[in-house]
């Protein structure tokens, strides 16, 4: 909770480098998103020490930051919709395959017409 004041709190330029942080042995660790970000960071680290001052984060005695290895997964949902649209046939239609199978599957498609066209 307090680190993600902190976070909040950080100048723009060091906040969208920021993956999260974490506190170990009196030391505040910054894991980050990519390499140029520690660079600015190890520049910045006294405008932190401020910072946290302001928050009353005083039991930290050292600053550290490294740049995770791990790629960000972004998952987006993907919603798969059936496309929706009016049947136009009637399911009047002559099968005349000699295919048992291909008979039987036609057969099926015309059920399926008629199903959706009593839906209507």
């Amino acid at each position: 909770m307090i680190l993600e004041k902190l976070i909040s709190i950080l100048p723009p330029r060091l906040k969208k480098g920021v993956k999260f942080a974490y506190i170990k042995h009196e030391t505040l660790y910054f894991v980050l998103k990519h390499p140029v970000y520690k660079s600015e960071f190890e520049y910045n680290k006294q405008d932190i020490k401020a910072l946290l001052k302001i928050i009353k984060l005083e039991d930290i005695h050292d600053i550290r930051c490294f740049v995770s290895n791990e790629v960000d997964k972004k998952y987006t949902e993907v919603k798969q919709e059936s496309p929706s649209y009016k049947e136009r046939s009637n399911g009047y239609f002559d099968n005349n395959t000699k295919n048992k199978i291909l008979h039987q599957t036609f057969e099926e498609i015309r059920e399926l017409i008629k199903k959706e066209k009593r839906k209507d």
